[in-house]
Parts: structure tokens; sequence; C-alpha cells
């Protein structure tokens, strides 16, 4: 699957690919499906602040709670984050996601 490589990273307990429609296409984690619809909906409201404020698209989501760290990153249409257990390491997580979305450049686009 498209997010393997997130599996065995130090910290990582959950994992999503959103795809465009706003479902997960591939999911890790007893908490992936869950990651995935939240990620979905962050980044519609999001992408609406950032056409209001005229800052463009956004691209990366980050975020800490009280036991997780949350980092996303987008490719085109596709969502891509993971949860990590609280005060984890992200770089090396951060560096696969970029990875990844890289790879997702040759899923099929909905360019409606």
């Amino acid at each position: 699957m498209r997010i393997d490589a997130l599996r065995s990273l130090p910290g990582v307990i959950a994992a999503a690919l959103v795809g465009p429609d706003g479902l997960a296409l591939d999911s890790h984690g007893e908490g992936g499906d869950v990651l995935a619809a939240e990620l979905a909906s962050l980044r519609t409201t999001l992408d609406r602040t950032g056409r209001r404020l005229g800052a463009g698209e956004v691209t990366r989501i980050a975020f800490t709670s009280e036991r997780v760290e949350v980092v996303a990153v987008t490719s085109g249409q596709f969502l891509l984050g993971a949860a990590m257990l609280r005060g984890s390491d992200t770089r090396a997580t951060q560096q696969a996601l970029a990875r990844i979305a890289l790879d997702l450049r040759d899923l099929p686009r909905n360019d409606a």
C-alpha cells in the first residue's frame, strides 16, 4: 500500500491517505479511518480560510494535542497524514510523507 513506509516509523500510531472525495484510500492503525475523516474536514476548512484570506492553498498541516502530534501534507487533491505519540520526533515522518506525496503524482486526478 502507499503508506507502508509510515508503519515502521517510531511513534506513528495511525496514518491515512485521503482522496479528493474525503474518503480514505489507505489507512493504518486503529485510528487510521478516523484520522482520514478528520484530516479531510480540516483541509476543507483550512482551504476555505486560505481562499478568504488570499493566502492560497494549504499544503501542510501540523498540530499537537495532549496525546498526539499530527502532521499532514497535500499532493494535489490528495492528503496524506500521520498521527504520532506526543513527544515523538516528527522529522522522519515528515520526510516520509513528502516522499510518498511525490509518488502520488501518478494517481488519477478528479479535475471536476
